[in-house]
């Protein structure tokens, strides 16, 4: 049970991050032509784009990427529900606020565990790779939330300490999920 257990958690984890990771860049306007893009959009087409034409223009045609936004809240949703199935943490009938209590920490987790991956791969890449094409991608990708850091954060030594600060209030923060 455990193993399916990992099997499942691994699969919605994978699902959700690729959908929030679509609204994300998507937000930023970063081109999805190239990876991660690409990988993203085969990801998450299947229900992005269904999601898509069932919303109202007016959520369609937002800066917001509101169709992978919902389909990482529906993709929370039913891993919330297949957990309680799984595991039998309701006796019949499933009460729908633990459901969507569920379904938001695991959505919280996936974004917060996902930054940190992002966070982390721009630090190693600055520092093996500085130039290329992946550390401006991270860069972008990670300026967003450094930004209001950089300006409380001194520099030491010439040293930006603005991600590990980052890093650390992302760990407060999936402490506080957890």
């Amino acid at each position: 049970m455990r193993v399916v257990s990992f099997l499942l958690e691994t699969a919605f984890y994978l699902l959700i991050g690729a959908s929030l990771l679509r609204a994300y860049m998507n937000w930023l306007r970063i081109s999805m032509t190239a990876q991660p893009g690409t990988f993203v959009m085969a990801l998450t087409n299947w229900l992005v784009k269904p999601l898509r034409r069932m919303l109202p223009q007016t959520l369609a045609r937002s800066k917001v990427d509101s169709g992978s936004l919902f389909a990482a809240a529906l993709l929370s949703l039913v891993y919330a529900l297949l957990a309680a199935l799984m595991f039998g943490w309701f006796d019949g009938d499933v009460p729908l606020l633990a459901l969507l209590a569920f379904a938001i920490k695991m959505l919280l987790r996936v974004a917060l565990q996902a930054l940190t991956i992002l966070v982390f791969g721009y630090v190693i890449i600055s520092w093996v790779q500085p130039g290329s094409y992946g550390h401006g991608l991270l860069s972008r990708l990670v300026e967003p939330p450094l930004a209001p850091l950089r300006r409380i954060v001194p520099m030491i030594g010439g040293i930006d300490l603005s991600a590990m600060a980052l890093l650390l209030l992302l760990q407060v923060g999936l402490m506080l999920l957890g």
